[in-house]
């Protein structure tokens, strides 16, 4: 008898903390975010259940950087979803105004995250407090329910602050093309145990974030939409590995359809370096590669036999994702300085185009996508095709032959060790192209470069392709 007398109150009492917990959960599902002007950006700040806690920010379509700052059930998510280009336009032409950003977006996060605490308890309350008055519909199960919830937050609070490793805020995780540029947010390693330092980070992440969102084309801005066919150009990567990751954060994060190969995938085309060819089968999307003058016919069959890759050698075109495509090799092949020849006549190295030109004379439609990989070839291509995509040159060019445009992509490898052989490090270069889906035109490019070896600046570049008749 005593047990059950017992056991009827417990049960009432975990009944209530069960619903205010319920309760408590759906409150800040639905008010534990905020949007808050941080320098130039507009960022988005939310509380979300987490079995580490810790701080996660993303950068669109970087990727992110997470840090186990501290425990708990909940996690704050950090995005920085949208640049306002006016301001950041401003802000990097004015010396003054990007040396007060520091203080300004330090202030702007602080200011952020306290909003967004404030607000989560109270909508945490508030939903214990009125799912516990629909559950039991009295006043004094909706106050103790409240009162759970406060309890539950001060709780959390608490264990974030007993918690809280400034030490964690120096190793931080980097995940996609943030990977590749860990300088983007700033030097971590400087962080020292005052917490004034740390929001002095998080100015770098925006100063130098701004930086890369700011360098916009002046056109009239170009949003892809879902029907959009997105192409990632990529050449010479020169065995280098960092070009794989590269390929890998930029497919994900660009929601890339496929890649294009341009050539020079190794240095000198011999058997041992057929191992770096394996990755492509890790890439997700199809892979379609021509030879480069650094590649041989081995280079070629070991790229084919990845069960993504597709081999043009001009005697046939394909149809990718709707987009047709040709392409040819690299008439040369002069892997070392004995063989090199890079004083050929224009006739033998634009002789890759005019198979291209005459597999075009052949076709009832014309190619999307033509691809060399020395831009010279691109010549006999004049008015024959509306894109030619080449590289071997190390650095990027845009060109227009006629009617032609010639889009010359830098070395996605850095240059390989080549790269070390100048002063400066040569960097590591590609570029997702956005097709439209009905006409398959051209309609805008972003030039993704990342610093070589012992660098690490970041940009994109959005280009907007005039619209022609």
């Amino acid at each position: 008898m005593t047990a059950k007398l017992v056991a009827a109150p417990v049960r009432r009492w975990a009944g209530i903390v069960l619903v205010a917990l319920a309760g408590a959960a759906i409150g800040l599902l639905i008010g534990g975010n905020v949007t808050h002007d941080v320098g130039p950006f507009q960022a988005r700040l939310s509380l979300i259940g987490s079995v580490h806690g810790g701080i996660a920010v993303h950068v669109p379509p970087l990727g992110d950087l997470t840090t186990k700052a501290y425990a708990g059930p909940l996690r704050l998510k950090v995005e920085l979803n949208q640049l306002r280009q006016p301001q950041a336009q401003e802000l990097l032409k004015d010396p003054a105004k990007l040396a007060s950003l520091e203080d300004d977006a330090a202030d702007d996060m602080q200011a952020a995250v306290i909003r967004l605490i404030v607000q989560s308890v109270l909508t945490a309350v508030a939903g214990a407090a009125l799912l516990t008055a629909l559950v039991y519909r009295r006043r004094r199960q909706s106050l103790i329910a409240a009162g759970v919830a406060t309890g539950l937050m001060v709780v959390i609070a608490g264990v974030g602050a007993l918690t809280w490793s400034t030490r964690a805020l120096t190793e931080p995780r980097y995940t996609g093309l943030l990977t590749n540029a860990p300088a983007l947010v700033g030097n971590a390693r400087d962080v020292v145990n005052r917490f004034d330092v740390y929001r002095k980070e998080l100015a770098g992440l925006i100063t130098n974030t701004s930086r890369l969102y700011a360098a916009v084309s002046t056109v009239p801005t170009y949003e892809p939409d879902k029907s959009t066919i997105r192409v990632m150009h990529v050449s010479d990567l020169h065995l280098n590995p960092s070009a794989f990751n590269v390929m890998a954060s930029v497919e994900k994060e660009f929601k890339v359809n496929f890649i294009v190969d341009t050539g020079d995938i190794t240095d000198f085309g011999t058997t041992p370096e057929t191992s770096f060819v394996n990755r492509i089968h890790s890439l997700r999307v199809p892979y379609v590669y021509i030879r480069g003058n650094h590649d041989s016919a081995r280079t070629a069959a070991a790229v084919g036999r990845q069960p993504n890759a597709i081999i043009l050698d001009g005697t046939r075109p394909v149809t990718v994702k709707g987009l047709t495509i040709i392409g040819t090799r690299d008439p040369r092949f002069t892997p070392d300085k004995e063989t090199r020849d890079d004083n050929a006549s224009d006739s033998k190295i634009q002789s890759a185009g005019r198979d291209l030109a005459a597999l075009v004379s052949t076709m009832r439609t014309v190619p999307d996508i033509a691809m060399v990989h020395d831009p010279a070839s691109a010549i006999p291509l004049k008015d024959k095709v509306p894109l030619v995509l080449a590289g071997h040159l190390h650095h990027r060019e845009d060109r227009m032959l006629d009617k032609t445009k010639v889009l010359v992509e830098g070395s996605t490898g850095g240059a390989g060790l080549r790269g070390l052989e100048h002063e400066k490090a040569t960097p590591l270069e590609c570029s997702v192209l956005y097709f439209d889906a009905g006409t398959h035109k051209l309609e805008a490019y972003d030039n993704i470069t990342l610093g070589g070896i012992g660098e690490t600046e970041a940009t994109i570049q959005r280009h907007v392709v005039p619209p022609t008749d």
